[in-house]
């Protein structure tokens, strides 16, 4: 079993800074990608940024330039530095990780609970 765990959401001022983080634990044989998804009240989850095992990343066009998603392999821990913040960036946040955890079986993904971020203006 693999459990994604979330850290650093909080209420900030716009134009303010927070660092999301999402660590896995448990049977992990390998992580194919991390990324990160939000879903704001009545709207659907949505991505947000991930990052492939060979180091790519890919983002929604609203938080490029103002997001980034990096990994630290060691830890199975991806984070998510998110400056400039909006009042439109107020969402719960997930992690999500595309996990291999035996040889010969397909990865699967696992989700975090999910971390409010909540932007004033």
């Amino acid at each position: 079993q693999v459990q994604l765990v979330e850290s650093g959401g909080g209420l900030v001022q716009a134009g303010g800074s927070l660092r999301l983080s999402c660590a896995a634990s448990g049977s992990i044989l390998s992580i194919n990608s991390m990324g990160w998804y939000r879903q704001a009240p009545g709207k659907q989850r949505e991505l947000v940024g991930i990052i492939n095992s060979g180091g790519s990343t890919n983002y929604r066009d609203s938080v490029k330039d103002r997001f980034t998603v990096s990994t630290d392999s060691a830890k199975n821990t991806v984070y998510l530095q998110m400056n400039s913040l909006k009042p439109e960036d107020t969402a719960v946040y997930y992690c999500s990780m595309y996990v291999t955890v035996r040889p010969g079986m397909p990865p699967h993904d696992y989700w975090g609970q999910g971390t409010q971020v909540t932007v004033s203006s």
